[in-house]
């Protein structure tokens, strides 16, 4: 495996950003990608620093693309700038320019932890066409209720910075309104992990309980643990499993 930092200019941005990209060297044919979303407090170095996902993309044969997004909830923010136009739109047209990796929707998949597992699920939500599967690790999938209940200051800078005064409920940024709007036959397969002891257990619940209501298939499971890297470390091999082997 090679792993690779990447700095560049996106135009969506008007910004030089980075991303940390692993890929393998073996191979006639070009890699499936996952695009692997950081969290909240995290950057595009995260994951290769506190888990062993490039020995485990290895064993799949996987490309990872790690992209940086800093703390913008994978949205276009009312104060600052437009990461979801960057991570739905530019970023996989700058990953095919830069890289030989696939681009086939049967070879593409999207994940993320906390933050990110509420970017990962909300970018293959809106775009469907796009990936063969998607999963959240501990997602903070219910960004209405973290926009109308936390009351943590980061948080309420957050909210306040990305989303200004517009309320989220019952737009495309509500996972729940989305899902409510899905055509469940056109949809990626999807999964969910999420501690028993997290902070964002209650909204893993209800993400899940919306499925089954309205009847969108969702590989689900809560288990012993926390908001850590221990657990996603543990539970990202199962992920790429579940993307790679069905």
């Amino acid at each position: 495996m090679a792993k690779i930092s990447v700095d560049f200019y996106a135009e969506s941005l008007d910004l030089a950003t980075s991303m940390t990209v692993v890929l393998p060297q073996e191979g006639p044919t070009p890699p499936p990608v996952l695009y692997l979303l950081h969290g909240l407090t995290d950057d595009h170095t995260a994951w290769t620093r506190y888990t062993s996902v490039e020995r485990y993309a290895y064993d799949h044969q996987l490309a990872v693309v790690m992209p940086q997004v800093h703390r913008s909830f994978y949205s276009d923010e009312a104060y600052g700038m437009s990461f979801w136009a960057f991570l739905s739109e530019e970023l996989p047209t700058l990953v095919q320019r830069f890289f030989r990796v696939s681009d086939r929707r049967e070879d593409t998949f999207v994940a993320g932890l906390s933050m990110g597992g509420y970017g990962a699920l909300k970018w293959a939500l809106r775009q469907p066409e796009r990936f063969a599967g998607a999963a959240s690790l501990s997602g903070a999938l219910d960004v209405a209720w973290l926009q109308q209940h936390d009351d943590r200051p980061h948080i309420r800078e957050v909210m306040r910075r990305v989303f200004a005064d517009r309320d989220v409920t019952g737009t495309d940024d509500d996972l729940f309104h989305v899902l409510e709007n899905a055509a469940p036959e056109n949809l990626p397969r999807l999964m969910l992990r999420c501690g028993t002891g997290d902070h964002l257990f209650a909204q893993n619940e209800r993400f899940v309980h919306a499925c089954a209501r309205l009847g969108i298939p969702l590989d689900s499971e809560f288990s012993p643990g926390g908001h850590e890297w221990g657990y996603w470390d543990t539970h990202i091999p199962r992920v790429l499993d579940f993307f790679t082997k069905g």
